[in-house]
């Protein structure tokens, strides 16, 4: 796993550029995401696609997922509204945002997410705080649906490849990619409006690895 930060500059936002189709897309999967709500069931086509097009196999998303429940019941249990915590698993590699009172919750989170059955590793990022506010956490949502637009308006990426989370306006990326692909998305990152701090957290493969797990990009 490869985790760095890249700093994001002032610029000009993509929202009036977006398709209508691709805002509500995105839009969704941004309250999905934010919300901490991980939906088990989907239109059938629409699921398909999204599983076959994914780098990940069909097995892993399943314990992606399950983590995410898994963790997620743990947290709210023993956490419960002291904190605003989101867990987010992509290929068994955990990812924890939101805050916490104290040092002693940020570690509590860590160990229950750890103690979750096919958990890789745990990268706690929360922070020591009090817990964001309504309206930051709509404007989280409204910069991970341009952010997610801009990857899907970039050519030369695959939507389904990266798994975006926001937290008071720091983008964290996830994915299998190659050095390529985390180059391009980076640029397209930083250059989306209210994106104040990009965080990758990829897994960087092979060119030729790419080609035999993923299909080539097609045209937008």
């Amino acid at each position: 796993m490869m985790k760095n930060t890249v700093n994001s500059p002032s610029h000009t936002g993509l929202w009036g550029a977006m398709r209508p189709v691709a805002l509500g897309t995105v839009l969704l999967g941004s309250v999905l995401t934010l919300s901490g709500c991980f939906p088990l069931a989907a239109g059938g086509a629409l699921m398909t696609g999204i599983v076959a097009s994914d780098r990940r196999s069909s097995g892993t998303q399943l314990e992606d997922k399950n983590i995410e429940l898994k963790a997620g019941g743990q947290i709210r249990q023993n956490i419960g509204e002291r904190g605003h915590i989101s867990v987010n698993s992509y290929n068994r590699q955990v990812l924890i945002t939101g805050e916490v009172p104290s040092a002693q919750d940020k570690a509590l989170a860590e160990k229950l997410v750890k103690d979750v059955e096919n958990v890789s590793t745990v990268l706690n990022e929360l922070d020591v705080m009090g817990n964001s506010s309504f309206s930051e956490r709509s404007s989280d949502l409204i910069t991970n649906g341009r952010v997610t637009a801009a990857i899907f308006d970039a050519k030369d990426l695959t939507t389904n490849a990266f798994k975006i989370v926001t937290e008071r306006g720091v983008v964290y990326v996830m994915g299998r990619v190659t050095a390529r692909e985390a180059k391009r998305v980076t640029d397209v990152v930083t250059g989306v409006s209210g994106v104040k701090k990009m965080v990758r957290v990829l897994d960087i493969i092979s060119e030729e690895e790419l080609a035999r797990i993923a299909p080539p990009i097609t045209q937008k």
